[in-house]
């Protein structure tokens, strides 16, 4: 019998005749044996976001306008579909390939789930995670816009919305302070960083970034905002300033070039006694686990740079082993998994 966690993913990436979206990327085919669950899907080959940026002469609000809308398209169409990624973030978009620079594709797909019934299981990695999250509350699709409006912010300055530098790096204490910031939708538009951020860029950072999920702008309202479908995002070079920021953020968080890295999954818990007090992340045992191993695979139709083959081993006694079909991983921890 499937275990838990895998008939979730199994029928999340199942859905390949149901999800199909050019920013999406695709699911080519899914088979198993007693032990293995092969997932073979689309190679994106053009790089991460984060380095292409660091490589530009040129990076404007316009470029990251065009970025934005993509996701945004993307997780439209997912949404239209209730399903919600629950792990958006900086480091899951890619460019398709070398030669087109235009193309944003979205990954990673395990801590997606679908809307049906209520959902508190928390999930996701600390610095996007949505209030409504980290407090343990019901949540559903605005989650994803919350962390769209993550990316955007840190995609316009450089720098995290909610962070804490008096503390190590992904420590207990590190994110209890961030939860905090989160819970309390404390961030600024700090100077001088945001002192050239267009008024409509800010405008929109602030919708998708709503302390109340309920009256938090949608993926398919903010395509219609003037930052992303008119002429409001400004042209003027900020490479300079992005650039050095985000090599100061995110250095411990570039992606290491590995086919297979271990990431521990974090469960928040609920705290008990003081009313008040915040959710916090034991560094605790995982209760599923599972190893990723990607490979090139060759197509009669295609070159062989074009699918990839992930294979999931399902052992409960690992750490968590994952692995995209770019053969980079995030340097940041997960917190949940499939419920």
């Amino acid at each position: 019998m499937l275990r838990k966690a895998e008939q979730f993913i199994k029928k999340i990436y199942t859905t390949k005749e149901v999800v199909n979206h050019p920013n999406i990327l695709q699911l080519i085919d899914t088979f198993e044996t007693k032990k293995e669950f092969y997932i073979i899907q689309e190679l994106a080959t053009g790089g991460d976001v984060f380095d292409w940026i660091l490589e530009q002469g040129y990076y404007s609000e316009k470029d990251a306008s065009n970025v934005i809308r993509q996701v945004l398209e993307a997780v439209a169409y997912l949404h239209n579909l209730h399903i919600i990624h629950r792990n958006l973030k900086l480091e899951n978009l890619m460019y398709y390939n070398h030669n087109n620079h235009s193309k944003v594709v979205l990954r990673d797909f395990y801590l997606s789930c679908f809307e049906s019934g209520e959902i508190t299981e928390p999930c996701g990695t600390p610095e996007y995670l949505a209030p409504e999250v980290v407090s343990r509350h019901r949540y559903g699709r605005p989650v994803d816009c919350w962390a769209v409006g993550v990316v955007m912010f840190i995609l316009l300055s450089g720098n995290p919305p909610f962070y804490d530098e008096n503390e190590e790096e992904n420590s207990e204490n590190h994110n209890r302070k961030i939860f905090r910031k989160i819970l309390a939708c404390e961030y600024e538009f700090d100077s001088p960083y945001w002192d050239v951020i267009s008024a409509s860029a800010k405008d929109l950072v602030s919708r998708l970034m709503e302390l109340d999920q309920e009256q938090r702008i949608t993926a398919q309202e903010a395509l219609g905002h003037i930052w992303i479908s008119g002429n409001a995002a400004s042209e003027r070079n900020l490479k300079e300033g992005v650039c050095a920021q985000i090599e100061k953020n995110f250095a411990k968080a570039k992606w290491r070039k590995a086919i297979r890295v271990t990431t521990f999954m974090q469960r928040l818990r609920a705290s008990e006694g003081t009313a008040g007090r915040l959710p916090v992340t034991p560094r605790s045992s995982m209760s599923v686990s599972h190893e990723v191993t990607v490979e090139a695979c060759p197509s009669p139709q295609s070159s062989p740079s074009q699918h990839s083959i992930a294979k999931a081993d399902w052992n409960p006694n690992r750490a968590l082993q994952t692995a995209d079909c770019g053969g980079h991983s995030s340097g940041q921890p997960e917190i949940g998994g499939p419920p």
